[in-house]
């Protein structure tokens, strides 16, 4: 909240232009036949920056470029006459500023004069500011204006915020933020509460890693100054826009003082004024407001990009067996998600490859596709290209990947549904050198890519991929860094990057000695952390209970960490110290659990233990004659993917004790939709061999079916073919 309370567009930067309309203008509300007062440019080379300006000039700082008579119509030799109606082709602007109705957002919400110079600007520079630097800079943010809309309504079509991430961070152009922030609430709100949520959603992930404080504050100054123009498409503008300004403080990106602030330069006739007072008072002063103002629009988001995945996923399965294109190709625009069809290339690829005996019918659904224009030529080129970046990955689970890849560009570009020429060579080899001295920093950097996406995506499956990829020998020097990054960017942020952080450190199961390590390196760099982090200590104690809570250390473990710090008054003692106080108090699971809110878990303040519990009794239900698509509904709305490896362990541990087909079919069905990934898949077969020689005491051939069901299961699909195990007696080595 620092870093938000100065953010303040007083001490922002000169913009190429700056709205000044004024408190005086014989606009109204109340009288909507009065003339808009757009604003209009003033010219450079008749008025030096220099020159004193009569108070009797027609152009007043007070009111910019106009002059009215009387009755508050333009003077005969007013700039703003013929303006509002002007149907020149050399201007082409159409009646109400170019909004075109309800759901166009062009012109009423893009009168932000940043196409003119205003010599009224302090920082104005008549030698620096000439016709052709304009020029250039109105063509430059006009091109940003479209490419925004577009962005805009790619991730409302997807709901990708990590797609948008990367968009926006292509753009390069950090200094027009303030208009995205400004084009995303203002589209959002003609939409329904979907999108409102949407965008909500979307500021909170892109604060600090794209947007600056001030850029938002700026963003949300110029939605306010432009409700008189918002509330003439949208009747109830100052309601919507008041609750999106209540949301972005309730989710700490916009300080309260915004509202004291913009009260005081709004014009008491402003619909502006009317939305500060609307949020401050009937939402912000609300009992319980935060909650309320949180679910107001869903809380959650009806289409998730996992949900498309899925659904994409799910429909490929489904036309490999039946063979019906006409009902595949509704399925895919029954998705409604143009934008995001180089899922399906990319998904239909991978399944061509491997499954080769349905290459040929995958190849015909994505020509009839291409051929309708169902999927058009540049999704199916970013589909291709998306493969050949995962190449190397690929060749992990499909050692020809390479080969077979290079055939289906062939075969597709022979059809002509594929221009090859668009795509890049496919790699000839993996690119995978050696460790080098300066392994480590690379690593560091990729690691917080890695973990930065995350944070935006919450995908762990994707991490775990990516620190597969990135750190191949499991080094657990590397381990230790990643730990330490994780927490390191996690105590920066916010409650909920600081529960995701946690969450993703009890799902990565690293080595214990390779966390240990990690915070010991956290722990040794905190008098740096403290500089900028002033509670460095309580988040290291709580994010170390937190760990010991969450199975990923053990309680003995912190006397080993509390061995490397000597002293009473180190910072690892204090935070040693206090986290074993936390882990001593009544009730301290639940608690910690809870710290940060629990975001990352299904349900706040679960303990591993009731989770465990859950899994059994779900798994013996079904195993007494429960549905199927029941069990598999339950096992998704625990909502902890990460722990997947938990059911099957257990399935397994029935399996091998009732030799029970039925458990064995839940487990396929799991894994076949997509529910339990691979990575979960060979984590629990690891469990279960760990416990092998405790199940054998109850069952004398566990060893024997064991084995007898990882052959299977590599058969199945479930196991990569490389997965080996050597049974002892402390499990796999």
């Amino acid at each position: 909240m620092d870093s938000v309370s100065n953010a303040s567009p007083k001490s922002s930067p000169m913009r190429i232009a700056v709205n000044t309309r004024s408190a005086n203008s014989s606009r109204s509300p109340k009288s909507p036949k009065s003339p808009r007062s757009y604003p209009m440019p003033i010219p450079v080379n008749t008025i030096s920056a220099n020159s004193p300006r009569s108070p009797k000039s027609p152009i007043s700082p007070k009111s910019p470029g106009k002059s009215f008579t009387g009755k508050g119509s333009p003077s005969k030799g007013s700039l703003l006459k013929n303006e509002r109606h002007s149907h020149s082709p050399k201007d082409g602007r159409p009646k109400k500023g170019g909004s075109g109705g309800k759901g166009t957002w062009g012109g009423l919400l893009d009168t932000d004069n940043n196409n003119f110079v205003d010599p009224n600007d302090p920082n104005y520079d008549s030698e620096e500011c000439d016709d052709k630097t304009v020029r250039n800079l109105t063509i430059d943010f006009d091109e940003y204006r479209k490419k925004v809309m577009i962005i805009v309504e790619e991730y409302f079509a997807t709901d990708d915020v990590v797609s948008t991430f990367n968009e926006l961070k292509e753009l390069g152009k950090p200094s027009y933020n303030y208009y995205f922030v400004k084009k995303l609430v203002s589209m959002a709100m003609d939409r329904h509460d979907k999108e409102k949520e949407m965008a909500a959603v979307l500021l909170s992930a892109l604060y600090s890693n794209i947007f600056d404080p001030s850029q938002v504050y700026e963003g949300f100054t110029k939605l306010v100054e432009s409700a008189d123009d918002l509330i003439v498409d949208i009747p109830d503008a100052v309601d919507i826009l008041a609750l999106f300004i209540a949301r972005a403080v309730v989710d700490d990106i916009l300080p309260p003082a915004f509202l004291k602030n913009e009260m005081a330069s709004l014009p008491e006739d402003s619909k502006g004024l009317d939305v500060l007072k609307r949020a401050e008072k009937g939402y912000l002063a609300a009992p319980l407001h935060a909650e309320v103002i949180e679910r107001r629009w869903g809380g959650s988001k009806n289409k998730t990009v996992e949900d498309v995945k899925t659904k994409i996923n799910n429909l490929l399965v489904e036309y490999v067996g039946s063979g019906d294109k006409k009902e595949a190709c509704r399925c895919i625009k029954d998705l409604k998600v143009p934008f995001f069809h180089h899922e399906v290339i990319k998904r239909a690829l991978i399944m061509a490859m491997e499954r080769t005996q349905a290459e040929g019918r995958l190849l015909d659904l994505l020509k009839d596709a291409a051929e309708q224009g169902l999927i058009n030529t540049s999704q199916i080129t970013k589909g291709f290209t998306r493969i050949i970046d995962a190449v190397d990955d690929l060749t992990l689970d499909i050692p020809n990947a390479r080969e077979i890849l290079q055939s289906l560009i062939s075969k597709a570009a022979s059809e002509g549904w594929l221009c090859a020429s668009s795509l890049r060579p496919v790699s000839i080899g993996p690119a995978k050198p050696p460790l080098e001295d300066n392994a480590t920093k690379i690593f560091k950097t990729k690691a917080q890519s890695i973990i930065q996406e995350y944070f935006l995506s919450g995908d762990i499956s994707e991490v775990s991929s990516c620190l597969e990829s990135e750190n191949s020998n499991s080094s657990a020097e590397l381990n230790a860094i990643f730990v330490k990054r994780l927490i390191t960017l996690a105590m920066d942020r916010k409650n909920r990057e600081k529960e995701m952080a946690s969450v993703l450190l009890s799902s990565l199961c690293f080595p214990v000695d390779d966390v240990v390590k990690g915070f010991i390196m956290l722990i040794e760099s905190a008098d740096d952390t403290a500089l900028d982090n002033p509670v460095v200590v309580e988040d290291l104690a709580m994010f170390l209970s937190r760990a010991v809570v969450d199975e990923v250390l053990a309680p003995q473990q912190l006397g080993e960490i509390e061995s490397q710090f000597l002293g009473v008054e180190s910072i690892g003692s204090k935070v040693l110290q206090m986290a074993k106080s936390l882990l001593k108090a009544r009730l301290s699971g639940e608690r910690i659990l809870r710290c940060w809110g629990g975001s990352g878990r299904s349900k706040p303040g679960w303990a591993v233990e009731d989770v465990k519990d859950k899994i059994g009794r779900l798994l013996e239900e079904y195993e007494s004659g429960g549905d199927i698509r029941e069990a598999c509904r339950c096992i998704k709305e625990l909502g902890m993917s990460f722990f997947h490896h938990e059911v099957v362990k257990k399935a397994m541990v029935i399996i091998i004790e009732k030799k029970s087909e039925r458990m064995w079919s839940l487990l396929d069905q799991s894994f076949s939709s997509g529910l339990i990934t691979s990575y979960q898949m060979m984590k629990g077969f690891e469990r279960v061999a760990e416990s092998l020689e405790d199940l054998s005491l109850d069952v004398p051939d566990a060893h024997r079916q064991f084995i007898h069901f990882v052959d299977r299961a590599k058969v199945a699909g479930w196991l990569d073919s490389s997965f080996s195990y050597h049974i002892s007696g402390n499990g796999i080595c």
